[in-house]
């Protein structure tokens, strides 16, 4: 993007965005959990739902890039940043429905809804408790761990169809979603989730805390959660665990750059010391490699790569 176009965006924006929550020029390594990523042109805080069709409108009347995030916990910027609108969900309310029903903001953090489903002592949601990402990339990615994941919970969820030039908002059914392993139909479609809406099964208070705390304390155990990563690297294989073959091929602790394969799980590549993007999609590559000519099986990227 030119300067003046980013000007002339910027004015436009500032006008249905607070100023505070537009950022020009912004470092992307501020909002990945990999901490890596070069610049976005401009990037901004969704904060109210009427604010998505007026940024969208300004990008269509600008023809600029938009991108869509949530916590950034499953993303790898590149080294040249984005351009054009990179836009955070923030919106983060949340209604019950009934006793074990609750309308969920695509914004809301993991980690705060099972704290909230805690309360009304709901179980269903445990899994998710430690997952360092948001309700909308939940349901986008069909995040799942110790067995469950969000296909068992969701009932419908709303969104706004990006593929539609009048930018509507649309409903699907559980069905309707597509869930496979880490994917949904929001994996391919062009869409931004605003809402979905979650059943769970009531349950004994501190029978769900203990549940939450075993699986903390499996994650402590066995991921690298003290360095920065976009959780597992790698997906799982249909009948093979891929981080159990990178650990036959020895290569725990292998490096290039500032990238590492995790010393305690082979499944995640870390940010072991200022590393690049560039630093990780290399020694990705390699990994996958490695594995193809030992086991001649293809491993594929869990995380997603944006940027440029």
């Amino acid at each position: 993007m030119t300067a003046e176009k980013i000007k002339q965006t910027y004015e436009d924006l500032i006008k249905v965005i607070p100023e505070e929550n537009i950022h020009l020029n912004e470092p992307m390594s501020k909002h990945t959990t990999f901490r890596i990523g070069g610049s976005a042109d401009i990037f901004l805080k969704i904060t109210k739902q009427e604010e998505i069709k007026q940024v969208l409108n300004i990008t269509k009347t600008h023809n600029i890039p938009f991108f869509i995030m949530g916590n950034g916990s499953n993303l790898l910027v590149k080294d040249k940043g984005i351009r054009g609108i990179v836009a955070k969900m923030c919106i983060n309310d949340y209604e019950f429905i009934d006793d074990t029903t609750i309308k969920v903001c695509s914004g809301m953090l993991n980690a705060k809804l099972a704290r909230i489903l805690l309360e009304q002592g709901l179980s269903g949601f445990e899994f998710a408790a430690g997952i360092p990402g948001t309700i909308g990339g939940a349901v986008r990615m069909n995040a799942g761990a110790y067995g469950s994941q969000m296909s068992n919970i969701v009932v419908s969820t709303r969104y706004v169809d990006l593929e539609d030039e009048n930018y509507p908002i649309k409903e699907i059914r559980n069905i309707e979603h597509n869930f496979e392993y880490r994917k949904s139909i929001f994996s391919k479609k062009k869409a931004i989730i605003l809402d979905t809406i979650l059943k769970f099964e009531k349950l004994d208070k501190n029978a769900i805390e203990e549940e939450m705390k075993e699986n903390n304390e499996r994650r402590r155990e066995k991921q690298p959660i003290d360095k920065p990563s976009a959780g597992s690297t790698f997906k799982r294989g249909e009948n093979f665990i891929t981080a159990q073959l990178i650990d036959e091929c020895g290569l725990k602790g292998t490096s290039v750059g500032g990238a590492m394969v995790s010393e305690k799980h082979a499944g995640f590549i870390v940010n072991n010391n200022n590393a690049t993007a560039e630093d990780v999609i290399k020694l990705a590559q390699i990994v996958k490699e490695k594995v193809y000519e030992k086991f001649n099986k293809k491993i594929e990227l869990e995380i997603e790569i944006v940027g440029e």
